[in-house]
C-alpha cells in the first residue's frame, strides 16, 4: 500500500520564503519531518491506498480541477498545535473552504476508499512537527509569537503527493481552470 496526500502549493516568492522558514527551524531544531515536502495546505490528509489508486485518483482530481476555478490565499503570522507543530496560518476564506468542501465531496463519491477527514478543516503551512526537540519548543514559541509574516497568492492547481519511504514527491499537478461564463 502507497501513501498519497492532496495539497496546494503557493507560487515563487511564496514557496521560497516559507522553505526558508521551514529550512531555519531545522538548522535550529534538527527538526526534519517538515523539510521532506514542500510548504503546501493540505486538502486531502495522507491515506494509504492500494495499486491503481493513482490512476484513478488522476483520473478524478484532473475532472475535479477542470470544474473549479483559482482562489486566493492570504498567509497571516505563525501558531502552534499544541507543543509539536509550529505553521504559518493561512486566512481560512470563504473560496479556501468552498475548495476544501466541495473536493472532500467529490472525493467521497468519486474516490471512496480515502477514509472522509474526521477533524475540522484548518488549513496551515507546516514549518515544523512531531520531531521538534520539546527543549526547543519554549524559544521557539517566544520568537515566533513576535515575528510577523503576510503573503497572499492564488492557488492555481492541485497537487497529488505520493511517499517513497523518505520523502513526498509531487506526481502530478490538476490546474483549476474553470472560467465561469
Amino acid at each position: 500500500m502507497d501513501l498519497y496526500l492532496v495539497a496546494v502549493l503557493p507560487p515563487e516568492p511564496v514557496l521560497g520564503q516559507v522553505w526558508a522558514l521551514k529550512q531555519e527551524v531545522h538548522e535550529r531544531t534538527g527538526s526534519r519531518n517538515a523539510i521532506r515536502l514542500p510548504p503546501h495546505i493540505t486538502l486531502i490528509p495522507p491515506t494509504r491506498q492500494a495499486t491503481g489508486f493513482e490512476a484513478q485518483a488522476t483520473a478524478v482530481l484532473s475532472e475535479f480541477a477542470r470544474n473549479h476555478s483559482p482562489c486566493n490565499v492570504g498567509l497571516h503570522n505563525f501558531s502552534w498545535f499544541g507543543t509539536r507543530t509550529l505553521f504559518v496560518r493561512v486566512v481560512e476564506t470563504q473560496q479556501l473552504l468552498v475548495l476544501h468542501a466541495a473536493l472532500q465531496t467529490w472525493c467521497s463519491e468519486q474516490l471512496p476508499t480515502i477514509t472522509p477527514e474526521k477533524r475540522s478543516f484548518t488549513p496551515h503551512m507546516t514549518l515544523a512537527t512531531r520531531d521538534l526537540p520539546p527543549a526547543a519548543v519554549p524559544a521557539l514559541q517566544e520568537e515566533f509569537s513576535r515575528r510577523e509574516y503576510q503573503a497572499a497568492f492564488l492557488i492555481k492547481e492541485l497537487y497529488l503527493f505520493k511517499h517513497n519511504g523518505q520523502n513526498w514527491e509531487n506526481i502530478e499537478q490538476f490546474p483549476l481552470d474553470y472560467v465561469a461564463g
